[in-house]
Order: C-alpha cells, then sequence, then structure tokens
C-alpha cells in the first residue's frame, strides 16, 4: 500500500489531476465570490473580489498539489533561503535597471496591429484592454496612506506570491526536470506567464519580466527572490500612480522608467544582462542543485 502510494504521488497523471481539480474547485468558489461582491460596482467590494479571486486561482492549488504530492511541500516549491543574500539586492537592481528595455517592449507590443483581416479581433482586444484599464485606474486612485497600503496588498504583494507560487514554483521546476533544460523552461514558463494575463498588448514586456523573474527564481534557488522582485515591480507602479494622483509628481506611473535615449536603452541592457551573468556565477559558486 505505501508502495502504490508513493508510485502515486509521483505520477506525472496524478499532480495534473491533483491541480486541475484544485484549480477547478477554488476557481468556482473564487468566481462565485467576485461575482457577489462586483454587484453595485462598489470600488472596495471589487478589490476584496480581485484579492480572494487572485488568492484562490493562484496560491491555493500549486500550494493543495505540493501538499499532496511532496514530503517536503514548502521546501520543494521553493521556499528555501536563497544561496546567496545578495541574490535578493540583484533581483531588486534588476527591476529598476531593466525599465528602459521593458517600456521599449511595451511600446513596441502597442504599435502591433493584426492587419485588416484580423480587424475585429484587434478591436475586440483593445476594448477587453481599456476595460481593464479603467478598472486597474480606479482601484489606484486612493488618497489615504492606508489605501496605499490596501493597494500594496492586493495589487503588488498577493500577485506577487500567487505568480511566483504558480509560473516559477510548480510550472518552471515541473518544466525544467521533464526539458532538462533551463533555458527553454524559463521562455516556456513566461510565455504561458504572459498569455494567461489575455493582455495582448502588454504581452512582450510581461514575457520579458516572466524571463528575468525566471532566471532570478532559479540562479537563487528561492521563490522569496522572485516574489521580492515581483513585489516591487507591481509596488513600485503602485507608489508611482499614488504619486501622481496626489500631485506629488507628474511621472506616468504606465511608463515609469521609460526613455527615448539609445544610450540609456543600451545602458539598460549591458547592466540587465551584467546582473544575470552575475547572479549565474554566484550560483555556480554558492547554488544547490534544484
Amino acid at each position: 500500500m505505501d508502495e502504490f502510494k508513493k508510485n502515486m504521488k509521483e505520477s506525472s497523471g496524478f499532480r495534473v489531476f491533483v491541480y486541475l481539480m484544485a484549480l477547478l474547485v477554488c476557481s468556482l468558489f473564487g468566481g462565485a465570490i467576485t461575482f457577489f461582491l462586483a454587484v453595485g460596482n462598489d470600488i472596495d467590494k471589487l478589490k476584496l473580489g480581485q484579492a480572494i479571486s487572485s488568492a484562490l486561482l493562484f496560491i491555493a492549488p500549486p500550494l493543495i498539489l505540493y501538499a499532496f504530492t511532496r514530503s517536503q511541500p514548502m521546501h520543494e516549491i521553493g521556499f528555501r533561503k536563497p544561496n546567496n543574500i545578495w541574490m535578493l539586492l540583484i533581483g531588486v537592481a534588476l527591476m529598476f535597471v531593466s525599465l528602459p528595455l521593458t517600456n521599449l517592449l511595451g511600446s513596441w507590443n502597442e504599435k502591433m496591429n493584426f492587419g485588416a483581416m484580423f480587424e475585429a479581433l484587434e478591436a475586440m482586444l483593445k476594448q477587453m484592454e481599456e476595460a481593464a484599464g479603467d478598472l486597474t485606474e480606479r482601484m489606484l486612485q486612493v488618497d489615504t496612506i492606508g489605501g496605499l497600503l490596501v493597494n500594496l496588498l492586493i495589487i503588488a504583494l498577493i500577485p506577487a506570491i500567487g505568480e511566483e507560487l504558480t509560473f516559477r514554483g510548480m510550472l518552471q521546476q515541473s518544466l525544467t526536470k521533464r526539458i532538462k533544460n533551463v533555458h527553454v523552461a524559463v521562455l516556456l514558463s513566461a510565455f504561458i506567464f504572459s498569455f494567461i494575463h489575455f493582455q495582448f498588448y502588454g504581452f512582450l514586456p510581461r514575457m520579458f519580466l516572466g524571463m528575468i523573474l525566471g532566471y532570478m527564481f532559479y540562479y537563487s534557488g528561492s521563490l522569496w527572490t522572485s516574489i521580492l522582485m515581483h513585489f516591487v515591480n507591481n509596488g513600485t507602479a503602485v507608489v508611482a500612480a499614488y504619486l501622481e494622483h496626489k500631485g506629488l509628481t507628474n511621472v506616468d506611473y504606465e511608463h515609469f522608467g521609460a526613455t527615448s535615449s539609445v544610450w540609456l536603452l543600451l545602458l539598460s541592457l549591458v547592466v540587465t544582462v551584467g546582473l544575470i551573468v552575475l547572479s549565474n556565477k554566484i550560483n555556480i559558486k554558492y547554488g544547490r542543485k534544484q
């Protein structure tokens, strides 16, 4: 019996089944709660609904999967101490030095079109993104420190934890073990991470972010690194929007860090690549085998 249980837990099919069942149940609960809270279009209830939905979709399913199929679920999903404390600092630095590149990719992405044949699809995608953007804009418009802290929790921290658990802790590690090539695993998980947001005109910068998060998770050996980076990325936009709304700055939070200077873009590229290469060298010297 013990051998049977062990074989079941090691079965890829069983793991997929557990995850899909957990995702289905959590999605149903999350959808019901979000629908109930959306009645009346109250922004505070919408924020609560988003927080609950995000937790149920991205945090609960991978934790349930690893709890059922791993002997040390938290450690194996990635909640380990970084192999070197410098990884955390490098990760935070990467979120800022890569901003010019991220914005450049975003501007390229916004200029893409599908051509006359897919004009209706393009219009639909733009309408969906405008609706999502309007909701985000409403959520970001707060006047108090308390409102800012709530936004940092709902818009920055919860998504950072959930998306890193799902896309780096669960998906990327599974792909790395199956494919035996970390670069392909990082690329695929970043692609899925961006695609799952269903925002075509933000696809390239989000995939680029996913690749940086993926490499830093792998090189640091810790989910804490990518969670911190993800939180800093989201949190920077939240704080910038707050400062802009309060009239303390005129910097557009959606294009924070953007530049038209070719030299600054080249510097951003060189420093970004350099920090990732440095992380790899630290991993080689201090890293654990994942």
